[in-house]
């Protein structure tokens, strides 16, 4: 308590906490702001339809990573996700495109011309992604727009304006970058799925009672006390796992200038074992979305067969929605499916942001080595081998994150809106964020001669 009421002591970070959290507010407003087209009652009715369906998985995924929700029909209805988007795509060029990757060694200017690539790119990705949607809104599937608006002007209207409501979040995260405290994308985000928060507590405190024995559809004291103990080790395991490195030992060479020597210190060079993040359960999640709507869709496709060959179109509508079934969330093979391209996409992910011969041209450059590897092709050669082995743990640590709320939800029989706090990639984000926000208050506590938040040895 003394260091929280010392954060609000120093004028400067008590600005930038009340102007982050002004900016969030902002943005949870907006986010229940409609477009003027969308018949809301009817919205409310698709919604309920779609959670019980395959199809709510995409609008669920895109929901939690672009801190928006499954409707999606209001001004920040696209949420941050276009400009994740164009980040990841500039990302992955940059390791592709020479005069990219040129781009990004410039240093500050080649970072502000990115950025600005990057914005244009967002904005082009939200014109299209809001046009898909607003045709949707207005076709028969989904049918929530209001009839004297479906015309090709009111769409026009409702796509610049989920347009314009993404670059304003953008511009949300730029200022809280710039004069708040935090990253404001990633901020942005993790509002977005903490408000799920208190409809999931809310669903358990209804669903709970005292009894060791509870009645089916009910959450006993045993079941309450097991998902309290599991969520503390769960955060505990993320933040281990998250903050956890193997240290290389590094020396720096010796200068003698007149009678004094310069250098000869050892230090260590830092490899974190979770180098991918969060991009691996992203990607991995996001791909395993498709394969049970295809099968969906083309079972559909096949069963329409039987009134002339029914024997065929019945073979093949049962072939196609047994694998449709077999992708599904909770069973066998997504969970094998989802573990193998977690550790496909970690070690991807891994070999486009560490580049071990760059780093040890930079150790050379700074006339430093690792005891035992001559510099140049040896030590990027060990740097390879060390990154391959803690990518290998920080994989594996991320498929047991990934699978925790479906064996939860299994073991425990409790909702998913409840046990996807347990695990996956919505912890993981709110973790990442929050270790980051208190690393940065910190550092603005000791640069002022305060005690940090952070007990340092």
């Amino acid at each position: 308590m003394d260091k929280l009421i010392t954060i609000f002591k120093i004028p400067e970070l008590r600005r930038k906490i009340l102007f982050t959290a002004l900016l969030l507010a902002i943005y949870r407003i907006g986010f229940y702001v409609p477009l003027p087209i969308v018949n809301q009652a009817q919205l409310r009715n698709w919604e309920e339809q779609l959670n019980t369906n395959a199809a709510g998985k995409i609008f669920g995924t895109v929901a939690m990573f672009g801190g928006t929700s499954i409707g999606m029909s209001t001004i920040f209805g696209l949420g941050i996700m276009p400009y994740i988007s164009a980040s990841i795509i500039f990302q992955l060029l940059g390791s592709v495109v020479p005069s990219l990757e040129a781009m990004m060694k410039e240093g500050e200017s080649g970072r502000k011309r990115i950025n600005e690539y990057t914005r244009y790119a967002t904005v082009v990705l939200c014109a299209v992604q809001s046009a898909f949607w607003v045709q949707y809104m207005m076709s028969p599937q989904m049918n929530v727009v209001l009839p004297q608006y479906r015309d090709v002007w009111h769409g026009l209207v409702s796509v610049c304006i989920m347009t314009a409501g993404t670059v304003f979040l953008m511009w949300i995260g730029e200022q809280i970058d710039e004069y708040g405290i935090g990253n404001g994308i990633s901020l942005l985000i993790m509002a977005g799925i903490l408000s799920r928060l208190p409809v999931a507590l809310q669903g358990l405190w209804q669903n709970a009672t005292t009894r060791l024995t509870p009645e089916p559809g009910k959450y006993g004291i045993v079941t309450l006390v097991l998902l309290a103990c599991l969520f503390v080790a769960v955060v505990v395991g993320v933040i281990a796992i998250t903050e956890s490195q193997r240290r290389i030992p590094t020396q720096s060479a010796k200068h003698v200038r007149g009678r004094r020597v310069f250098g000869g210190t050892r230090q260590y060079l830092p490899l974190k074992v979770n180098q991918a993040g969060v991009m691996p359960i992203i990607f991995a999640s996001s791909l395993l979305i498709f394969p049970s709507l295809i099968f969906n869709g083309v079972a559909r496709a096949t069963a329409s067969l039987r009134s002339e060959t029914w024997t065929i179109g019945s073979f093949f509508a049962t072939m196609f929605q047994d694998l449709a079934d077999a992708f599904q969330r909770q069973s066998y093979v997504y969970t094998v499916c989802n573990i193998i391209m977690i550790y496909f996409f970690c070690y991807f992910w891994t070999a486009i942001t560490f580049n071990p011969k760059d780093m040890s041209e930079n150790l050379k450059d700074y006339g430093s080595f690792i005891p035992g590897y001559r510099p140049g092709r040896r030590t990027a050669e060990y740097l390879e081998k060390v990154m391959l082995r803690i990518t290998y743990v920080g994989a594996a640590f991320l498929s047991l994150v990934a699978v925790i709320p479906s064996l939860v939800q299994n073991g425990l029989n409790v909702d998913f809106t409840v046990a996807q706090f347990l695990g996956g990639t919505g912890l993981l984000i709110v973790v990442s964020v929050c270790l980051d926000l208190v690393q940065k208050i910190d550092s603005h506590l000791v640069m002022r001669n305060y005690k940090g938040l952070v007990n340092r040895k």
